[in-house]
């Protein structure tokens, strides 16, 4: 027996950890020392792991307009078509909020931006998407969908053993419940660039699949 212990840990190392993805939203902001939406007044996140945090407040104007950009790529009232309209409205969320404070943020990792106020890592990501679909649920745009508390996964144990951590590097999303079928799916921008629509991904499939096979480049939900 002693001689499949080894073999049982090593697996074990590979299963890598799922954190977060629960019904309150508020332990992810308290876990980085945000806060979460008061209303429509949201704090956003950047510089990396929210070193840098700003107040943002929706106007009734930039709420109306986000639904116009919901209502415009809806073909139907589904909770899929609503899925892909809420990526559009954050990509426009993105711009608007960004051009209004500064933020020009690219994709992925940029390993010399830790404190540059115009980027942001998957943290300041995830925290601030969360806050969006927040605030977009408190005035009616999102109803087929609830907010969850965002999630994490990591499996640094296989990146090891592979020589390549930064594969499987923990990593946040925001996270939206299918209400009809109770699915979870990922809302994750922070692969693309600052106004290119994020990926919506059921979160077995997300980042590092529950199915164990390696992670796959994410495509933007668009139209097709």
């Amino acid at each position: 027996m002693q001689r499949y212990v080894p073999v049982i840990l090593l697996a074990a190392s590979l299963s890598g950890c799922v954190s977060g993805g629960g019904d309150d939203p508020r332990i992810h902001y308290s876990t980085f020392g945000s806060e979460p939406p008061n209303g429509n007044r949201i704090t956003v996140c950047h510089a990396y792991t929210c070193k840098m945090k700003t107040p943002y407040t929706f106007s009734q104007q930039d709420i109306a307009e986000i639904g116009a950009v919901m209502r415009k790529v809806k073909r139907n009232d589904t909770p899929a078509e609503e899925r892909r309209a809420v990526a559009y409205a954050i990509a426009y969320i993105d711009v608007t909020v960004g051009k209004k404070l500064g933020i020009k943020d690219r994709a992925g990792m940029q390993f010399s931006a830790s404190g540059d106020p115009e980027q942001l890592d998957c943290v300041d990501v995830a925290t601030n998407t969360t806050s969006y679909l927040l605030v977009m649920k408190a005035n009616g745009l999102i109803k087929y969908h609830t907010v969850e508390g965002t999630m994490s996964k990591e499996n640094l144990a296989k990146g090891m053993v592979q020589l390549n951590p930064v594969k499987y590097w923990p990593h946040w999303s925001a996270i939206l419940k299918d209400t009809t079928t109770g699915q979870k799916w990922a809302v994750d921008r922070w692969p693309f660039d600052q106004g290119e629509n994020p990926a919506v991904q059921k979160v077995e499939e997300w980042y590092i699949p529950d199915d164990g096979s390696d992670p796959q480049k994410p495509r933007t939900t668009q139209t097709n």
